[in-house]
Parts: C-alpha cells; sequence; structure tokens
C-alpha cells in the first residue's frame, strides 16, 4: 500500500465576490504532492495558480473562499488535516511549522524598514522562540545555509542593500526556519536573470534533498518545470488541462494549450520566424556607440561606474541586443542611446545625431523611442488608451484631433488590438495588451529607432511570443532599428541580429547573434548559455528501455 501524500487537493472550487457577480477562479483541480517531490502548477496569468497557493496556506483575500472540495496535508507528527475551514487560531500553528510560502516578489514581501535579521526570525518569534541569542544564531546559520555571504553583516543590512537574487534567498531562508514539510514557491524565480534563477532553484533542490519537503512549484515556464519537478499539472482559465509525470506529459503532451505552451517557450523552439536583412556594406550604420562611460555620483564615496568604454554599432533594419544580469549597465546604456542619460565619456550616434552633445531632446525623441518594462507602471491609470496613444502627437504638434484620433486606431490595429480598446484605461487590460499599447505609443510618432528595455521579460510565455512576432513584423514592416535589452538569452536568440554580453559594466562579447551563441569566447557568455532552463527537453529524457524522448509539440 503507498503512503499517503504529503498534500492532496480534491475537487477544489475557488469563487472571488465582485461588483460583477462571482467568479470562478478555480474549478475541480485536484492534484497531489509527495513528500520529497516537486509537483509544478503551470499555466499564464489569470489561470488561478496562485490562488490555489493561497488556498493551501489559507491566505485567500477577503472576497474569496473555497466553495467546494477538500485541502488534506498529511503530517508526519499530527497525522491528517483538512485545511477548509480552519480556524486562524490552527492556522497560525500550520503556517511556517508546517506549510511556507516563497513568494514571487521580494521587493513586496520584504519589509522596507526592518533589517533582514528581523525578517528571517519572524517566524521563530510567532512560533514562541523567546531568546534574542537563539533566534540570532538560527538566523545567521539559515543564512548561511541558503548561501549568503557575510551572514553577521547581512543579518543589519535592509533589502534595498541587496540584490534581487540575495533577497529572494532571504525569502527561502524565511521559509525555511522552522524546516516545514510542505514549501509552496510561487514564481520564486520568475523576475531573475537566469544564472540567478539556476542558483536559487538549486537551492530548493538541494533543501527537498536534505529536509525531506514537498514543494508545489508555481510557474508559468514549461521550460523551468520540465528541469525541476516530478509531476506538472497544466492549469488554464482555473481548470486542469493536463496531469502527470513531467516527462510523460511533456514529451506525450495530450492537451491541445499543453502544445501552445511547448511551443511558446523560446528556450525550447524557434518562436520568431524572422528573414535576416538584407545589409548595405557601405553604409553607415544607425547607432554608433564609441567609447561609452557612464559614472553616477555617490556623496562621500568614489563615483559608481555603470558602464565603462562599451562600443558597437547597429544596422539600420537591424536588432542589436544587450545581455547581461541585473547590475551589469544594460538599461543605462539603453537610457543613454535614448537620450535619458549624460554620459561621462564617449560618443554616441544616431543617424545624423551626436546624442551626446544635444542641447535639446525633444527632437531627437521624434525619432528614437523607448519602451519600459512594465507598461502598467509607464501608462498614466487616468488617461484611456486613446489619450494615452494621442499625447505624443499633442507634445509634437502632429496632425489635428481629428487626424490624431485616426492615428490611433491605425496604430491601434498595427499592433493588433480592436478599435475598442482605445476607450479602455490601463487598469482594465491584460499586462499584453498593455504593452502593446506601450509599442504603439512607441511607434506613433514614427521613430528610426526603439529602445526595448526588458519588454517582454514580466509576460507569460504565450503573450511573450505574441510580442516578440509583433515585434519581427512591425521591423520588417517599417523598417524599424531595435536595441533589445534582455536577460534572457533564448529571447535574445529569436530576435537578434547582433549581441553584446555585459558584465559588470563592461563588455566581454560583441559580435553576431549566431556567433556569439554558437561559438561563445567569453566564460560568462557560456555560463549565461548553460542557465538556460529547458536543457532536459532540449537534450531529451531517457526512458526506461533507454529510449530518447524529446518535448512534442508538433
Amino acid at each position: 500500500m503507498s503512503p499517503q501524500p504529503l498534500l492532496s487537493i480534491r475537487d477544489l472550487a475557488v469563487q472571488y465576490r465582485t461588483r460583477h457577480g462571482p467568479v470562478d477562479a478555480v474549478r475541480g483541480v485536484s492534484l497531489e504532492v509527495e513528500a520529497g517531490t516537486v509537483t509544478a502548477l503551470v499555466g499564464e496569468s489569470g489561470s488561478g495558480k496562485s490562488t490555489i497557493a493561497q488556498s493551501v496556506i489559507g491566505l485567500l483575500a477577503g472576497n474569496g473562499r473555497v466553495s467546494r472540495g477538500r485541502i488534506i496535508l498529511n503530517e508526519r507528527t499530527n497525522g491528517v488535516t483538512d485545511l477548509v475551514g480552519l480556524s486562524e487560531k490552527s492556522w497560525r500553528r500550520l503556517r511556517g511549522r508546517c506549510i511556507a510560502l516563497i513568494p514571487q516578489d521580494p521587493g513586496n514581501s520584504l519589509n522596507p524598514v526592518a533589517t533582514i535579521g528581523w525578517s528571517v526570525g519572524e517566524a521563530l518569534r510567532i512560533h514562541g522562540w523567546k531568546e534574542r541569542r537563539k533566534i540570532h544564531s538560527r538566523v545567521l546559520e539559515l543564512l548561511d545555509r541558503v548561501g549568503i555571504d557575510d551572514p553577521e553583516a547581512r543579518v543589519r543590512q535592509h533589502p534595498h542593500e541587496l540584490s534581487g537574487g540575495m533577497r529572494q534567498r532571504v525569502l527561502i531562508a524565511a521559509a525555511l526556519a522552522l524546516e516545514p514539510e510542505l514549501i509552496i514557491a510561487d514564481e520564486p524565480t520568475s523576475a531573475l536573470d537566469v544564472t540567478v534563477q539556476r542558483t536559487v532553484l538549486d537551492l530548493l533542490d538541494d533543501v527537498r534533498t536534505a529536509s525531506g519537503a514537498g514543494i508545489l512549484f508555481i510557474t508559468h515556464d514549461l521550460a523551468v518545470a520540465a528541469d525541476r519537478s516530478d509531476q506538472i499539472v497544466v492549469l488554464r482559465a482555473g481548470q486542469v488541462q493536463e496531469a502527470g509525470p513531467s516527462t510523460s506529459v511533456l514529451t506525450r503532451p495530450v492537451a491541445e494549450y499543453t502544445r501552445t505552451l511547448l511551443a511558446d517557450a523560446p528556450s525550447l523552439t524557434s518562436i520568431v520566424e524572422r528573414t535576416p536583412p538584407v545589409v548595405d556594406a557601405q553604409a553607415r550604420p544607425l547607432v554608433e556607440v564609441t567609447g561609452l562611460t557612464q559614472e553616477f555620483a555617490r556623496r562621500g564615496r568614489t563615483p559608481l561606474r555603470a558602464v565603462d568604454d562599451v562600443s558597437f554599432v547597429v544596422v539600420r533594419g537591424t536588432t542589436h541586443a544587450l545581455v547581461g544580469e541585473s547590475g551589469s549597465g544594460k538599461t543605462t546604456t539603453g537610457r543613454s542611446i535614448a537620450g535619458f542619460n549624460q554620459p561621462t565619456s564617449g560618443v554616441i550616434r544616431v543617424g545624423e545625431t551626436d546624442v551626446t552633445a544635444l542641447r535639446s531632446r525633444r527632437a531627437f525623441h521624434r525619432t528614437t523611442q523607448l519602451v519600459y518594462q512594465n507598461p502598467f507602471a509607464s501608462l498614466d491609470p487616468r488617461q484611456s488608451v486613446t489619450s494615452i496613444l494621442t499625447e505624443p502627437l499633442r507634445n509634437f504638434g502632429m496632425g489635428d484631433r481629428t487626424d490624431r484620433v485616426e492615428r490611433a486606431r491605425h496604430h491601434l490595429d498595427l499592433v493588433s488590438l480592436q478599435p475598442e480598446i482605445g476607450a479602455r484605461y490601463p487598469q482594465e487590460l491584460s499586462g499584453g495588451q498593455r504593452q502593446r499599447v506601450a509599442i504603439a505609443r512607441a511607434l506613433i510618432v514614427e521613430p528610426e529607432l526603439v529602445v526595448l528595455d526588458e519588454a517582454v521579460s514580466a509576460l507569460d510565455v504565450t503573450v511573450q511570443a505574441q510580442i516578440l512576432r509583433l515585434l519581427a513584423r512591425l521591423q520588417t514592416e517599417l523598417g524599424l532599428t531595435y536595441v533589445f535589452i534582455s536577460h534572457d538569452l533564448a529571447v535574445v536568440r529569436q530576435i537578434s541580429d547582433t549581441v553584446s554580453v555585459m558584465q559588470r559594466g563592461r563588455q566581454v562579447e560583441c559580435g553576431p547573434a549566431q556567433h556569439v551563441f554558437d561559438v561563445p569566447q567569453h566564460e560568462y557568455t557560456r555560463q549565461l548559455l548553460a542557465a538556460i532552463p529547458g536543457a532536459s527537453l532540449r537534450s531529451g529524457y531517457t526512458d526506461p528501455a533507454g529510449a530518447t524522448l524529446r518535448a512534442d509539440i508538433s
């Protein structure tokens, strides 16, 4: 007789009360998590993944309720507990000690005015630890366990003094404080660079192996799930589309939706069909960056050199990618090209314009536009989409009101949005729709150059694939030139013609994309390539009979 699973969810349904009536966010979901294994819950935003996680740990929003089903936790010490309908007192006993949550965004999950030591030790204090010396010792042990250097110094620091990867490690340390049996990891690496992502995922694997904990791993990326899970549950619109052993689901998918997710994962397949541009070898490049250096003053300290002697060119009608981890200088370089930074030294030319010698940048921004990573933050929530699109035209005195509205309609169509979207506000749109609006706003003034700063990194793989295909189509149709900033080499390989690899402000490698990817010269480039998720699917699983199984996306 097989042992009872650590977590068993049976026919779970979750409903939210809204002004427009009840919304069924989860409908009849069943899954299991065995001790010492990883069950991956995969799906797009809005599929119900986080709602399931919140139900398991008793943290549903006030307007949410479990309307049907059971959630059974089988603890080693206290036996079977049905988590549906537990009192808050019972939840306080379970959270941290039996069930722990690693949230997605450490920036929002760590108290900005509390030290790292206080945050990691909070669960210990809640569960009755009294002696400050014991708490301090345990916090240092946890920080060391998750690979944070110099724990004695880090416990006194605040979240803003740590990198994104280190903050995520702090959240893992806090989750491990009381050695829980079940860990819920809710998109714990989606905002991290690929090398940091691999480090964090390796850490979770080590924790699982050492403690025997079960992990419910929530992600929108099947490539990550392929590398790290034993079981996969594919979720869409609150319902299970497919579930089973990871090898079976990924190499022999039954559901069409699973095939779509596999086909849209840039690390697994070619999602963008691009025709290499015809380049005139005699023509002058549109963008020329020579010896770019950017320093930022720091009170009482040596200036921070964010970009150090970077040089490259971008041929008109092509895409040049700036690749590297957070802090490598990618965004600073991109903002300098777009005219938002005044470089410390070096020269940037866009067409006939010396960007570093501009007296007025207003006219320059007719030819060069910047698309930000987070469209929700860069779109005015008080303006309709039509107002957002017509604002640059008003600012540049382009056309009358009727002409501007017509241009807005045309550019909505250009980015494959329906005309009625123009009457909506940013908060009424999906993430993919908002990013399309941001792209349309950049294109409406008819620029020659568009700088895209992590413009697809926060999107689900299916939406990301749509935006990448859109960018490729617009480049072909309009002859656009892109500077594409990303930490994701799988995406860069899809869309770029040339690449600069940056590390700590310096350009360590530069050249044609195919050459950089196929024959990397620098060790850092090789590390970035090795960290791309989905290696198990690309190389293939080996079944018990010795046959090699690869993802079926046909």
